[in-house]
């Protein structure tokens, strides 16, 4: 069953078929397969289950803030604040990159965003200030994956959703790994640019008023992460009302700067609703497939298949890990996640690992499923705001930083408190 199962799904993936189309597929096959009831009439009851939950409501907030802040010109004046910062390191406007993917995660929560934003704003420079075009495409790549780990996140409110872990000590629990995966990114462009000097291209010349009056362009994103996240520890909102708090905020900045106009908002509507149309999609055929594989009984033959292998918990950690690097090559993140999830964290709980830690686990294992070939998906979106170029130049770019997310899973995977302390800490 589990056999037949892999070889649908990597088939139709093969053959290019939408994922959400794929995952509907397999579970509508497997169903017809192995079950006696027709299973595929719950689809409709399952779709409205999935619509209407309040928690995911906040993802299409979390989009809509994400597009005001890009379509507002909010995201481009903080990169542009960003430059006068840390133009001085050897890299350049490469750690710009990485450090306004950071800042703009941190009122966003998506990574596809977090790298189309930057990339758009960004990628104009690598011609005019002569930085070695891969590694600076990769910085992109790499910086856009912080949307999933500082929160707010998308990834790791489906997380939250799926395994019945708390979404407010998840956030928490992203921040210390977000902000050192932040400073290791910029590490690896500094030891980069430090063996090949030529990679960094010219310093961008700057002043000390001038970084003083770019403090201004710095303050939005920093003050609607304060309001998103700050309501939700004050106890004032949940996740999905603090994400609604964060779009009136972000409104009102774009109004206050003369950039909310009908024009601004038809786009910024119609990039909301694209994006949530396909999560949602996802999402929906995922729960789906998830009803089909508990009713048929694979989940639990899954449960018992790695049961029964004897691993140690450091084993099965390790074999967890592998496990998803190799699908993230062939997978599309969000749908990895919604698939695979559900039946592997009871396993790895049972095995005495803590839920919270394991999520921050997960999201870094999608992260780098997202910059490695062959589907990684933020390869694909530097790629698309190039005017020229092959992707093999955003996958060599990235490669770099492939490696050090792996630096980063071991960090979290021998020191588990680097995840787990400040939860720990706000809950005493």
């Amino acid at each position: 069953m589990i056999g037949i199962a892999v070889i649908v799904l990597l088939g139709l993936l093969a053959l290019s078929v939408p994922v959400a189309a794929v995952l509907a597929l397999l579970g509508v096959t497997l169903g017809e397969v192995y079950s006696f009831l027709p299973l595929r009439l719950a689809i409709g009851e399952i779709s409205w289950s999935a619509s209407t939950d309040f928690i995911l409501v906040a993802i299409p907030l979390f989009i809509l803030l994400g597009e005001i802040l890009l379509r507002s010109g909010i995201a481009e004046r903080m990169y542009g604040a960003m430059t006068h910062w840390l133009s001085w390191l050897p890299g350049g406007l490469m750690h710009s990159n990485i450090a306004a993917s950071a800042l703009f995660a941190a009122v966003c929560g998506s990574s596809v965003a977090t790298a189309a934003t930057i990339g758009t704003v960004a990628i104009g420079e690598v011609g005019k200030r002569g930085y070695n075009e891969r590694f600076f495409l990769g910085t992109l790549a790499a910086g856009g994956t912080l949307g999933i780990l500082i929160p707010p996140s998308i990834n790791l409110i489906v997380y939250g959703v799926l395994t019945q872990t708390s979404i407010p000590q998840l956030y928490l629990a992203g921040i210390l790994p977000g902000v050192i995966l932040t400073v290791l990114f910029m590490g690896t462009v500094l030891v980069g640019c430090l063996l090949r000097p030529a990679w960094g291209g010219q310093r961008v010349e700057t002043s000390w008023g001038a970084r003083l009056r770019s403090l201004p362009d710095l303050l939005p994103p920093l003050a609607i992460f304060v309001i998103v996240i700050g309501s939700i520890y004050a106890g004032l909102a949940t996740a999905t009302e603090s994400a609604a708090l964060g779009v009136i905020a972000a409104l009102l900045l774009a109004a206050v700067r003369g950039r909310l106009g009908l024009t601004v908002m038809r786009v910024v509507l119609e990039g909301t609703m694209r994006t949530t149309g396909m999560i949602m999609a996802i999402l929906i055929a995922a729960y789906f497939l998830n009803f089909v594989m508990t009713s048929i009984g694979l989940a639990k033959q899954v449960n018992s298949f790695i049961t029964e292998l004897g691993l140690s918990p450091g084993q099965m950690l390790f074999a967890v890990i592998v496990f998803y690097v190799v699908l993230g090559m062939f997978m599309e993140t969000l749908s990895m996640m919604v698939a695979t999830v559900p039946i592997i964290t009871p396993v790895v709980i049972a095995a005495g690992f803590d839920p919270v830690w394991f999520g921050i686990i997960i999201i870094l294992l999608v992260e780098t499923a997202m910059i490695t070939p062959p589907v990684g998906i933020n390869l694909f979106v530097v790629q698309g705001v190039r005017p020229r170029g092959q992707i093999i130049d955003v996958i060599a770019g990235a490669a770099p930083f492939v490696l050090t997310l792996f630096v980063m899973i071991a960090v979290i995977s021998f020191f588990p408190q680097v995840a787990l302390w400040i939860p720990q800490t706000a809950m005493r």
